[in-house]
């Protein structure tokens, strides 16, 4: 196994493989001390850096962090990479690569094409040598677009997912949030439940609660009801209304054990939706989370710090071509991501990540309340990744998840990124709005007590499940 060393000053620093390079790379965040992977001094994480800056970008290509053999995410980024989308940056330092992300020649066609070449290690790896602005002064040139009901990733477009939790799944309170959260605009990337109940017969009742919404109003999106993957398989047997399968996945073959889940059950659920043919304008029908910590939490890191095990991540959701994937950046807790200042940090990676490898990056702008942050944390991380070019935000009623207790955006705070930055929701969802009366010919949510629109969709989305 290599050893990659570096001096600063009269101190020489050797790191004993790769993975120990990068993690002791990792900006400092609480979960990779938890897991005793971090740097021990602010020195050794700067020499990490140097000795990382002078890397050939190729070392990725030989050097496996997880054994081929062991772990069928390794052969998924092995397998499937694209040894000519990589030339044109193959003679690269990750030092190098990062000045030339940044440099005018970096375009987003050109980044378009360089994805099936570059592996998660690498976007991982050069990341950890970017400050938060590169971050963002890298992502906003790259657009990925997809779609299914509707269209997603144009530029000028932030969507969001509607997440219409309810503590005991009372279909009333799921309807009144849904509503709620059309008349903000929210709603173009899903309208999305998190069951607090997980089966099948549970899972088909939301379903169709959502489905008969979205049929009586016309809205141009899909649905989903966040259950586990085999979950979503029967009850595709069943005949019920899926437009997404749903799934958390993790960087490593173990850690997607522990989520019930491999990469043959993902291309199955994949099969088995596109089967059913309910997108109307195209064929993006998998919706996959992820977060920084979950590996470390299943015991399958690896010893691998937890940025570079969740760029895994996006490998697995990549080879699945997703209408959604989006981090649910500080949901796990403040034993991974401890404060404001790294969580804020983890979602620029992260969002940066998953573009460069080709995704339609969103983000769940999220914290536990027993973590070092508060909501004006949320607002900066937010606005940033509007700035950053975020494919969707999720929203609750109040930014108050009262079913899964955790704090994320409400639907006015993406309303208020939209407006400050010129953003607008789904084009076919946008439209939809207008002649709903909820926004005006510019693309503004109205005044409710002068639009009428409160009244219009209450009225039409009055069903046999309301109260």
């Amino acid at each position: 196994m290599p050893q990659f060393h570096t001096t600063l000053g009269s101190t020489r620093y050797t790191f004993a493989s790769l993975g120990e390079l990068l993690a002791r790379a990792s900006p400092h965040r609480s979960g990779d001390q938890l897991a005793g992977v971090a740097a021990s001094s602010a020195e050794q994480r700067v020499a990490a850096r140097y000795a990382l800056a002078d890397l050939p970008l190729k070392t990725f290509l030989s050097d496996a962090l997880i054994p081929y053999e062991t772990d069928e995410v390794t052969r998924l980024i092995v397998d499937t990479h694209d040894l000519r989308a990589f030339q044109p940056v193959a003679h690269l330092t990750v030092g190098a690569f990062r000045d030339w992300l940044l440099s005018d020649a970096a375009t987003g066609p050109v980044l378009a094409a360089l994805a099936p070449g570059l592996t998660p290690e690498m976007v991982a790896a050069v990341s950890k040598l970017m400050r938060n602005q590169d971050l963002i002064a890298v992502a906003r040139k790259i657009r990925v677009e997809v779609a299914f009901r509707n269209s997603l990733g144009q530029a000028g477009v932030l969507a969001s997912r509607l997440q219409p939790n309810h503590p005991v799944d009372d279909l009333a309170g799921i309807v009144a949030a849904t509503l709620d959260g059309l008349l903000m605009g929210a709603g173009d990337a899903v309208i999305g439940v998190n069951p607090a109940t997980d089966n099948v017969p549970n899972t088909l009742r939301l379903l169709d609660v959502l489905e008969d919404l979205r049929v009586r109003l016309d809205i141009p999106t899909q649905t989903c009801v966040l259950t586990h993957v085999t979950n979503t398989l029967e009850i595709i047997r069943r005949g019920g209304p899926v437009d997404l399968v749903f799934q958390s996945i993790a960087g490593t073959e173990a850690a997607n054990r522990g989520f019930g889940v491999n990469l043959a059950v993902l291309t199955e659920a994949r099969e088995a939706a596109l089967s059913l043919k309910r997108g109307t304008i195209g064929t993006n029908v998998m919706y996959f989370e992820t977060g920084q910590g979950s590996a470390l939490s299943a015991d399958a890191h690896h010893g691998l710090d937890q940025q570079t095990v969740e760029a895994r991540a996006y490998a697995v959701a990549r080879h699945f071509k997703p209408l959604l994937i989006n981090t649910v950046v500080g949901f796990i807790g403040p034993e991974y991501l401890y404060n404001g200042k790294e969580i804020i940090r983890a979602g620029l990676e992260d969002h940066v990540c998953g573009k460069l490898l080709g995704l339609p990056m969103g983000v769940d702008v999220c914290y536990t309340n027993h973590a070092e942050a508060d909501q004006d944390d949320m607002d900066t991380l937010a606005m940033l990744l509007g700035v950053a070019g975020a494919t969707f935000l999720i929203g609750v009623p109040g930014a108050d998840d009262t079913m899964l207790n955790y704090q994320s955006l409400s639907f006015h705070d993406i309303l208020a990124v939209r407006t400050a930055l010129g953003l607008q929701p789904a084009p076919e969802f946008a439209r939809w709005l207008a002649g709903q009366g909820v926004s005006d010919t510019e693309g503004r949510v109205r005044a409710l007590t002068n639009s009428g629109a409160m009244e219009r969709l209450i009225g039409s989305g009055a069903s046999r499940h309301d109260a």
